[in-house]
């Protein structure tokens, strides 16, 4: 949840980061925005074809408020509990099967184009402030992969960027705090088009074969900072919206077949409370379950809800 529409460090650091890959971007002769590169690499919505029997998972998560899921905020104890627990244990980390690298999707990175982290080493972006010093001094030192980050530009034919936003390195302090598993970022995109998101989702599913398992961190049940700190969220009328909301949302991520998944997400601005969940221009927190959504292949999603702040925060899984 981002506490901040947008903080300086987070605007200036950007902006020298992008400035430094516009070169690269502007030469580049495949426009995700035009999807010329999914159409030469697969059909939408095609499952990748391959020998293997067990895939590593998809899991689309609620990453919390800023930095405070770390720092011990009694608010945040199911959320917490929940990565922790949960989700180590549906990546199977700390057996012979844990990922060999995890693709994450944040909603705190949104690129004109799909941009992924390529380094081996990345500095931290504490994109949030007003918080005690322990907030900026946090550190989660995993490494970065080249190679990983190359097969994932590969599928969406762009470049780098070398810091982890907070989207990234508070929900890995909890769910990885050991930091061995490589992480590659990866940016959702401006144009909030649920159909591009899903699309990327169905690319980057190709890696699932490979063990590489794919995160999306968000708040894809509400992230509307207006109602959420007015106190409007424990109310019984927003309850019961939220409810009807997040029955959508279940119903959309949960469909078996591949095709009809995408159909439903690529139509969720019409679902009843979308704009009261993620206000106008406000899509950030949703994208990153669309893109796991694309990446789950067929299936029915299993799930888990949180209590947050008076209202249930769902997350979904594929395995």
């Amino acid at each position: 949840m981002r506490l901040t529409r947008r903080s300086y460090l987070f605007t200036t650091t950007i902006l020298a980061l992008s400035n430094r890959t516009r070169p690269a971007l502007a030469n580049s002769n495949t426009s995700f925005n035009r999807l010329n590169t999914f159409q030469q690499l697969l059909s939408p919505y095609s499952i990748p074809s391959n020998n293997m029997t067990r895939l590593a998972p998809v899991i689309s998560i609620s990453h919390g408020g800023g930095p405070m899921p770390v720092l011990g905020d009694a608010g945040h104890s199911a959320l917490v509990q929940s990565l922790r627990t949960r989700v180590p244990q549906i990546l199977k980390i700390g057996t012979p099967d844990e990922p060999r690298a995890i693709v994450l999707v944040t909603a705190h990175w949104s690129t004109n184009v799909p941009t992924v982290s390529s380094g081996e080493k990345h500095e931290l972006l504490y994109d949030y402030y007003g918080f005690p010093k322990e907030a900026y001094q946090l550190k989660y030192e995993a490494p970065g992969s080249p190679e990983v980050a190359g097969m994932v530009q590969e599928a969406i034919k762009e470049e780098g960027l070398e810091c982890w936003d907070h989207g990234v390195f508070i929900p890995m302090l909890l769910i990885h705090p050991a930091a061995t598993i490589p992480i590659i970022q990866l940016s959702v995109l401006a144009s909030e088009s649920p159909d591009h998101h899903f699309r990327l989702g169905r690319a980057l599913s190709r890696l699932r074969a490979q063990n590489i398992a794919i995160v999306g961190s968000g708040f894809a049940s509400l992230h509307n900072l207006r109602l959420m700190f007015s106190g409007a969220t424990r109310t019984p009328e927003f309850k019961a919206l939220n409810e009807a909301w997040s029955a959508q949302v279940a119903d959309a991520a949960q469909t078996e077949d591949v095709q009809e998944r995408a159909t439903k997400f690529e139509g969720w601005r019409a679902w009843r409370g979308a704009y009261e969940m993620h206000p106008r221009g406000g899509a950030e927190h949703f994208l990153p379950l669309v893109v796991c959504a694309g990446a789950g292949g067929e299936g029915r999603a299993k799930s888990w809800v949180d209590e947050f702040m008076g209202v249930g925060m769902w997350s979904f899984y594929w395995e």
